[in-house]
């Protein structure tokens, strides 16, 4: 089932897709920065440190790549227009 419905989705569609994780991205770094902030209120008692620093690099990661996505789609839709 899966396998008939890739071939019916475009480079543009994945792309348009991908720009959603640029604001799924900035939550995580949101997300990441409260629990930095709660960690450091109680003095690490609360633990997952490491799981904050692994939240906001992911977050960070889902950023950039929603970001160059959005940015690639730009690009294209400009090209599009003027050439």
């Amino acid at each position: 089932m899966a396998a008939r419905q890739l071939k019916d989705v475009t480079i543009v569609q994945g792309t348009e897709a991908t720009c959603g994780s640029a604001p799924l991205g900035l939550l995580a770094l949101l997300l990441a920065r409260n629990a930095q902030l709660r960690i450091e209120r109680t003095l690490g008692r609360a633990g997952g440190a490491g799981l904050a620093r692994a939240g906001k690099l992911l977050g960070l990661l889902s950023l950039c790549t929603g970001l160059t996505a959005a940015l690639a789609l730009g690009f294209y839709a400009l090209l599009n227009y003027f050439g």
